[in-house]
């Protein structure tokens, strides 16, 4: 593998011929007209749209950050060692590594002591010693833990359009905590803190798969980390960031202090989900359901041969009668169940839905996946786990408070205000609406 750059000047000079790089500041993350920054440009430093065409899914992104600062609301060190010491996490919210394996978790967890009868939380002296003798740790799930990161996470899910998480890497100096690997979802990193020297590589496999790890093709991984040239060969220092599309190969390594880096995993919906749903919906069809004959050996091929002429023709026929309104229903359940939305307050928010009156601001909580149909008469609220059937007459002012924007009791349409106050208590009380700031 190569040397590191001598410095952060020679590896911010170096640019890499298949990387584009952004030699501006990172967007700062300060809402505009009342309305939270794009995290997606935050990340990148592009717009959405020319970060779409050249790099979602196609090639990594490398964007330098002119403020150090860029990512600090996110974690700092100093909100690392509170999730570790005060903040009771357990198994598997902490993960640690040395020398690119995985330390067992009974190394750093034990008893919580009287009055939370558990075994596995985390032992903040141990962590200590392990992280001194130069072990990495893995802040897991943080879009579950920490309130910045869950508020990022949040709206880069719905800018996206597909499901991520978010971990912390925090590394001691000049350790490195796992061997060169490829992913198989796509990688935001963000550095927060400390120097990391990164490698990346092109894949030995394009485009994987959730169940087609590194460690299928281990030998093929480090053969191309040993002998190929990489395609980024730099230093991250805080407020840069890069994007790595899922399959590329990536290992990082602490340089003189510890460094902390947010990775941002996002789990694409792939073409493959369709053809899983699609599989799933013809079940359906009495032919595919068939039993083969008795006595078949469905080891020999020349026997078989029929009989998979028989089932594809089924299967062609079975597909082109699904509709396509059912492939939508299955598949967004990925993405409406693979991120929680935005928290609620149920004690404030109980308080706040009892006292509601004309005036008070609402808005559709952040994050919350939805689709409104009309059905039978009524208008349908469709969430991930249930349905709110409601009388036609709210559907424009359904619609109308789930648009995003801020609304004030009273300003819904088509609805009077006695009216509007029953539904977005409702609506409220479902967690479907939150209260906001007046615009």
């Amino acid at each position: 593998m190569p040397a590191p750059p001598a410095s952060p000047t020679a590896a911010r000079t170096a640019a890499p011929t298949a990387v584009r790089e952004i030699d501006r500041a990172l967007d700062a993350g300060r809402p505009v007209a009342g309305r939270p920054a794009s995290a997606l440009r935050r990340a990148t430093g592009l717009d959405p749209a020319a970060f779409a065409d050249a790099h979602w899914g196609r090639a990594p992104l490398l964007t330098r950050g002119a403020d150090t600062e860029s990512f600090r609301d996110l974690l700092d060190l100093d909100g690392v060692d509170e999730l570790l010491s005060v903040r009771g996490l357990r198994t598997p919210f902490l993960r640690l590594a040395r020398n690119g394996s995985v330390v067992g978790s009974s190394s750093f967890t034990g008893p919580a002591g009287v009055g939370a009868e558990i075994s596995d939380q985390v032992r903040d002296d141990r962590v200590a010693t392990l992280f001194a003798d130069g072990t990495t740790v893995v802040l897991q799930a943080l879009h579950r833990l920490w309130p910045p990161v869950i508020d990022f996470a949040t709206r880069l899910r719905d800018e996206l359009g597909h499901p991520v998480q978010a971990n912390a890497y925090v590394t001691p100096a000049s350790s490195r905590g796992f061997c060169a690997h490829y992913d198989v979802h796509d990688v935001f990193v963000l550095q927060l803190a400390g120097r990391k020297h990164w490698t990346v590589h092109a894949p030995v496999h394009d485009d994987p798969l959730r169940d087609q790890p590194w460690s299928d093709r281990a030998d093929a991984v480090a053969a191309r980390a040993r002998d190929d040239e990489p395609v980024i060969d730099t230093v991250l220092e805080p407020g840069d960031a890069m994007y790595l599309p899922r399959g590329w190969l990536h290992a990082a390594t602490a340089l003189g202090e510890v460094s902390a880096h947010l990775t941002v995993g996002v789990h694409v919906i792939t073409n493959f989900a369709l053809v899983e749903a699609l599989t799933a919906l013809v079940t359906g069809d009495p032919a595919l359901r068939a039993s083969l004959p008795l006595g078949l050996d469905v080891a020999d091929p020349d026997a078989l041969a029929p009989h998979v002429d028989a089932v594809r023709d089924a299967l062609v026929a079975a597909l082109g009668r699904v509709p396509t309104a059912d492939v939508a229903r299955r598949v967004r359940a990925r993405v409406w169940n693979g991120n929680r939305p935005e928290p609620v307050r149920p004690v404030a928010g109980a308080a706040f839905a009892d006292g509601l009156a004309t005036g008070d601001a609402v808005r559709l909580r952040a994050g919350l996946g939805h689709r409104v149909v009309e059905r039978g008469g009524k208008v349908v609220l469709e969430l991930a786990d249930r349905e709110i059937t409601l009388p036609a007459v709210t559907g424009a002012a359904l619609c109308s408070a789930l648009d995003g924007a801020t609304h004030p009791v009273g300003s819904l349409p088509g609805m009077d205000e006695a009216d509007q106050i029953v539904l977005v208590r409702r609506l409220l009380k479902e967690g479907v609406l939150v209260p906001a700031t007046p615009a």
